[in-house]
């Protein structure tokens, strides 16, 4: 009897490890999304980017292999205005006709606890390319993994915002935030 107890109790703990491991490669932009906000003039501003692909390589039971990429189509943002987003494009800003995507390249992930990792990349905008660290959470839900991740950029550091747009009038924090779904594999 003992023996059966031993056998029944190692099969569901077996079970249950398998369970917790997943696996995403693929992403499905049309349900993911990447928005930003910011300050300006002291009015909390809100936009997002429409056009954009990623790749994703993850598997819980293997960061050491893990990676991602993600391409943005600059030309894309919507800043809540027409004027806005026609500002955004030209050389002060994006330089989108130069530039026209920005790129994530992730080089290393690391779990920092349950359902949450550290990504580390690089980000290239508008030709300069910098060492970035993303907090991201994994939410599972029903064989969907939805990544959910925020990163604080100084628009400075990437020669955004120049000329008239170099002093306070647009905040120098841009937080940008995405949500990726991924279906588990």
């Amino acid at each position: 009897m003992s023996m059966r107890l031993l056998l029944v109790t190692a099969l569901y703990l077996y079970a249950s490890t398998v369970a917790q491991a997943a696996e995403y490669t693929r992403v499905n932009t049309s349900a993911s999304q990447i928005s930003f906000t910011y300050q300006q003039m002291g009015s909390r501003m809100y936009g997002t980017f429409g056009k954009f692909e990623a790749t994703l390589d993850f598997d819980t039971d293997n960061l050491a292999d893990a990676r991602t990429t993600l391409h943005i189509d600059l030309g894309s943002i919507d800043a809540g205005s027409e004027d806005a987003n026609a500002e955004l494009v030209k050389p002060a800003w994006f330089d989108t006709e130069k530039f026209p995507l920005a790129v994530f390249e992730s080089s290393r992930f690391t779990q920092v606890a349950e359902h949450r990792y550290q990504i580390a990349g690089q980000l290239t905008l508008k030709g300069i390319t910098r060492e970035v660290e993303v907090p991201v959470q994994l939410k599972p839900d029903n064989a969907i993994g939805i990544f959910d991740g925020e990163l604080v950029l100084n628009r400075e550091a990437f020669g955004l915002g120049a000329g008239e747009w170099a002093d306070s009038v647009v905040s120098r924090d841009i937080n940008i935030k995405f949500r990726v779904v991924a279906p588990q594999q």
